[in-house]
């Protein structure tokens, strides 16, 4: 087996779920769950076949964020992975409807943070053993930290 880690490329303000999934259909059910969350939401999204011609199958409303989306799917290769990139809209909005689609078996991550994918080959293909996302702590958050946690939360609207 050989382990790699994949960079994802993205604008560092571009929002990325990664997941796996399981059936072809995936590409139309992810397209129709997202169109569904709202009129606003621009998105991309990709999905790596792994069987029959093992093509990356994508769909999306925006076209950019659809050639990043494939782009990104080809320099992962993963079987049955697939990517989403979203603008005008946030992970916590469509996450739900994304984890309802029938064919997703799991999210690795949803995220506007940089990602490494880590990657394992073995003779059969390849697959996502798991995510880098973001960096680790610096420390553990005190009152004056919590604080200004739960102040931003009400001042974009998340919380009242």
């Amino acid at each position: 087996m050989e382990l790699t880690t994949v960079r994802i490329d993205k604008p560092d303000d571009l929002n990325v779920i990664i997941g796996q999934a399981h059936f072809i259909k995936t590409v139309e059910d992810l397209h129709e769950a997202l169109v569904g969350i709202g009129p606003h939401l621009r998105f991309g999204l990709a999905f790596c076949e792994a069987s029959g011609p093992r093509l990356v199958r994508h769909s999306g409303n925006d076209d950019d964020l659809v050639e990043l989306a494939t782009k990104n799917a080809v320099a992962v290769g993963a079987g049955h992975s697939f990517i989403v990139f979203l603008r005008e809209g946030y992970p916590v909005n469509v996450l739900n409807a994304v984890e309802h689609v029938p064919e997703v078996c799991g999210i690795f991550c949803a995220t506007a943070n940089a990602v490494d994918v880590l990657v394992a080959e073995t003779e059969l293909g390849r697959g996502i053993v798991g995510v880098v996302d973001g960096s680790a702590p610096l420390g553990v958050e005190n009152a004056d930290d919590q604080a200004a946690r739960k102040q931003l939360l009400r001042q974009i609207g998340y919380k009242m």
